[in-house]
């Protein structure tokens, strides 16, 4: 076995068999990791697209957020992150990452993004991708 990390999406009977032959041949020391997918690029991309909409067209207690900013405002409500009091002042909100989000939890993000945006009157200039919904139950 080489040294190089190997990755199995077990989608049927051969992956299954693939990464158990995996584990049995692996030296001692290796590590397994049985996890869900995480988000897809196609989330990815309808995340930012959403996200420049609500940095265009909202004002938030009298500024415009980047979609830097956004996403951290929007992160921190759907993972109810804390918090934190900054070195120099102001705050910091702790460990809110899109990155390793899973394609369900994208699919919070992205309906919470609905949801603020439709409260605030946002025209979305990015509609759904076909098939999304089932991207948002891990179908695809």
């Amino acid at each position: 076995m080489s040294d190089s990390k190997q990755v199995f999406r077990l989608v049927h009977a051969t992956a299954r068999q693939m990464a158990s032959r995996a584990c049995i041949q692996a030296p001692d020391g290796y590590v397994v990791e049985i996890k869900p997918r995480t988000r897809s690029l196609d989330q990815n991309a309808k995340m930012w697209a959403m996200l420049a909409d609500l940095s265009r067209q909202v004002e938030w207690y009298g500024q415009r957020l980047t979609s830097d900013e956004w996403k951290d405002v929007l992160t921190a409500a759907l993972k109810k992150q804390k918090a934190v009091p900054g070195i120099d002042g102001g705050f910091v909100v702790i460990g809110a990452r899109t990155r390793n989000m899973t394609i369900r939890e994208m699919s919070d993000l992205v309906e919470l993004m609905y949801a603020f945006g439709a409260q605030q009157d946002v025209q979305w200039t990015d509609p759904a991708p076909q098939g999304y919904e089932e991207l948002a139950r891990g179908v695809a």
